[in-house]
């Protein structure tokens, strides 16, 4: 029997507890909270007038900075060599949402530059003379169309990109990023929103895309990269938002992913990009671009309940499709007549919004103005972050998908109410699929992409 010691105290009383170790990721999510609720205390404490200069959006200060990147980048940046019409599809289209335009001199200097990745076989490579990637493709696509002018436009070989499509076309219904690359969902979604916005999105293009994306939606609700891998916030967007272009999002199981997606909303009051990980300012628009599709596909989720409490199990894939109002198969010979699925998109927005925003948009404002915004122009991932172009433009996204999401329709005027600071912060409006903003969408159906003589 164990003996008392003399103090009447027990041998093991007298122990120090065992420290608890904290993994890489726990210290880091403490230093970060740490860092965050500090700023979120200073706006608590200061006066109205302090709190209404913190929350103001530096407006001439990002646009300096994204017009002197577009000129001329440091040589630091050569890593990018590969990303170069990212770069300038980040800028311009940060830009574009901030109401600002591009010079005519520096719009021929783009246009002439992306003409040069323009590969003679199709599609865009990452920059001269590399070989065409479909992910490349979508920015300089995306940036000419924000551009939009007619030199522009005219200068997107339409017929080659979609040769260049089909080529990248897996027989898993999946798109390959470049010969020989890798499948994913990324590859789906930047291969049909160029296809959509080009109007030559085609059966043969659209044929088991939304099965394989199907295939990578997890036990979460989120959609992986490819089958098998871990739900991602980039990844659940890209995948949403095909499915959105080409009719089937119904396949979805549309009630779990808004479940999963809602909840990568963090104490920080921004978006984490997968379970158990930082708040990071890209997923304001990733994550936040994924609940602004899903708040006008709600008919679909409500469909999806009822079944699912109905029959007692797991809701059916494909439960909405006898309703929907898109163009079916049968309507006409999509393989005769590319683009019969570019009103899709269209039909899309023209749907009202079935409520109010399905993340707290006031505090995802509220974590992008003062946590992420840089005083000297420009963004960042979390505080102690440098900024760059990157996460200047999806934040810049984000931040309009706040502003704009209690409007019931995607290209309504935002209310007041729901703009966190000055009403001089609103943005314009981004398109919530193709991630091009609403002036540049609608700078390109004023063009007319559908006639031939806009694009060669």
């Amino acid at each position: 029997m164990e003996q008392s010691a003399g103090d009447g105290s027990s041998p093991s009383s007298s122990a120090a507890p065992p420290q608890k170790r904290l993994t890489v990721t726990q210290r880091d999510q403490i230093a970060a909270e740490g860092r965050v609720f500090g700023i979120l205390q200073s706006l608590e404490d200061a006066s109205f007038q302090t709190q209404e200069s913190m929350l103001e959006l530096w407006r001439d200060k990002h646009i300096e900075y994204l017009t002197r990147g577009l000129r001329q980048l440091g040589p630091n940046f050569h890593v990018l060599d590969a990303n170069r019409p990212w770069l300038c599809y980040w800028i311009l289209h940060s830009l574009a949402l901030l109401g600002e335009s591009v010079d005519s001199e520096m719009e021929n200097n783009v246009v002439d530059f992306l003409s040069l990745c323009q590969d003679n076989e199709g599609g865009y490579g990452g920059g001269p003379g590399q070989l065409p990637h479909v992910a490349s493709t979508y920015a300089a696509v995306n940036s000419l169309i924000t551009l939009g002018t007619e030199r522009a436009l005219s200068s997107i070989n339409r017929h080659k990109i979609h040769s260049f499509l089909l080529r990248m076309k897996d027989v898993s219904g999946a798109f390959r990023m470049h010969d020989g690359g890798e499948i994913d969902v990324r590859a789906c979604y930047t291969a049909i929103s160029v296809a959509s916005c080009l109007n030559i999105l085609d059966q043969k293009l659209v044929e088991d895309v939304g099965n394989y994306i199907l295939s990578c939606q997890t036990y979460e609700g989120g959609i992986a990269g490819e089958p098998g891998s871990e739900a991602h916030g980039g990844y659940t967007f890209c995948g949403l938002a095909s499915m959105v272009l080409i009719g089937e999002e119904d396949k979805l199981d549309l009630p779990t992913l808004i479940d999963w997606v809602v909840f990568r909303q963090g104490v920080e009051c921004g978006f984490q990009g997968r379970t158990n990980k930082l708040v990071d300012g890209c997923y304001s628009f990733w994550q936040g671009g994924a609940l602004a599709v899903a708040q006008r596909l709600l008919s679909f989720v409500d469909e999806q309940l009822k079944s699912s409490f109905l029959e007692g199990k797991k809701v059916a894939k494909g439960i909405c499709s006898t309703s929907s109002s898109y163009p079916s198969e049968g309507d006409s010979d999509l393989d005769e007549h590319p683009g019969e699925f570019s009103n899709i998109g269209s039909y899309f927005l023209e749907r009202e919004s079935g409520c109010g925003s399905l993340f707290h948009s006031a505090a995802l404002q509220q974590y992008v103005l003062l946590c992420c915004q840089v005083l000297e122009g420009g963004f960042r991932d979390k505080p102690g972050k440098p900024r760059d172009h990157y996460h200047s433009c999806y934040c810049l996204s984000g931040l309009s998908l706040c502003q704009y999401s209690w409007s019931k329709n995607v290209n309504g005027p935002a209310l007041p109410k729901t703009v966190l600071g000055p009403y001089a912060n609103l943005l314009e409006p981004v398109h919530p699929s193709t991630m091009l903003s609403w002036t540049s969408t609608t700078k390109s159906t004023s063009s007319s992409p559908n006639h031939e003589d806009n694009y060669s």
